[in-house]
């Protein structure tokens, strides 16, 4: 059987997932918004996440281009049309990042290594989920995933927060994968009165004095209390490895903070088995 040699990888969590299996000299091509592992940099750049050079593409003459979602659907088309091979993933949920890599792994004949990956993976989610199980309380959490309009957390998201000892504001969305059905009413979040706040513009930083003169927003008590924090996108909105290990950590040592743990030390270290790759 043929495996694919030159794979173009759009979007960063599957050219993270081929460089942890081992994999990356298959890559000859990447999304300008790839960071990790920071040797990614060394790959030629030709796309954003919702435009590509499709004639970059072509040049590079790969025998499978790795796409993510409807947001990359015309990309998919275009080149789908150019002849090459696409395959576009749309995971949106932890149980979904799984599978993607399971699905990789067994594309690029690396189904033991990618199975080993998943269940360390798992592993460092069920050890922080332990962790968080010791919180005297869970802390109620917004998660900001745009300002203008505002949108609430997408499904793997808000599960990583309730992973790392949070309560999601907004659970009722998180089934929906489209950005536009989690638009929230700026009022109602008022209204909830989250405890925390988490907020990642995704390719802009977040600006928290214009959060403070929304109206209403001064009183609510993530703000008040300045548990306010700025998530990285490159960690929390990649649904890949990055966001199961880096990613959920970060929100769990944040976490502990707000929900009065004492033994803040036992709480904040690294899942065994797993090595950030920033």
């Amino acid at each position: 059987m043929d495996y694919p040699r030159r794979i173009v990888c759009l979007t960063d969590e599957t050219t993270e997932t081929l460089y942890m299996l081992g994999e990356e000299a298959r890559i000859v091509g990447v999304s300008g918004f790839s960071t990790r592992p920071p040797e990614v940099r060394n790959k030629p750049r030709i796309s954003s996440f919702r435009d590509a050079n499709v004639d970059a593409v072509i040049a590079l003459k790969p025998d499978l281009v790795l796409t993510f979602s409807d947001v990359q659907a015309e990309i998919t088309k275009q080149l789908v049309l150019q002849g090459l091979n696409v395959l576009n993933f749309n995971q949106r949920s932890v149980s979904g990042i799984l599978e993607m890599i399971a699905v990789l792994s067994r594309i690029v004949e690396k189904a033991r290594e990618g199975e080993a990956i998943i269940q360390i993976l798992r592993s460092g989610l069920a050890e922080i989920a332990a962790l968080a199980e010791r919180f005297p309380r869970r802390p109620t959490v917004y998660f900001e995933e745009w300002h203008d309009p505002l949108i609430s957390g997408i499904g793997w998201v808000d599960e990583l927060i309730e992973i790392a000892g949070g309560t999601v504001i907004f659970p009722e969305l998180r089934v929906c994968a489209k950005s536009k059905d989690r638009v929230v009413d700026s009022l109602e979040v008022v209204r909830r009165n989250p405890e925390v706040i988490f907020a990642s513009w995704c390719g802009m930083k977040v600006n928290f004095d214009e959060m403070l003169s929304r109206p209403g927003w001064d009183s609510i008590r993530g703000l008040r209390d300045g548990n306010f924090f700025e998530v990285p996108s490159s960690i929390i909105l990649q649904p890949g490895p990055a966001a199961l290990t880096d990613g959920v950590r970060f929100l769990h040592a944040k976490l502990v903070q707000v929900a009065g743990v004492r033994d803040a030390g036992a709480m904040d270290h690294t899942p065994k088995g797993i090595t950030p790759l920033l």
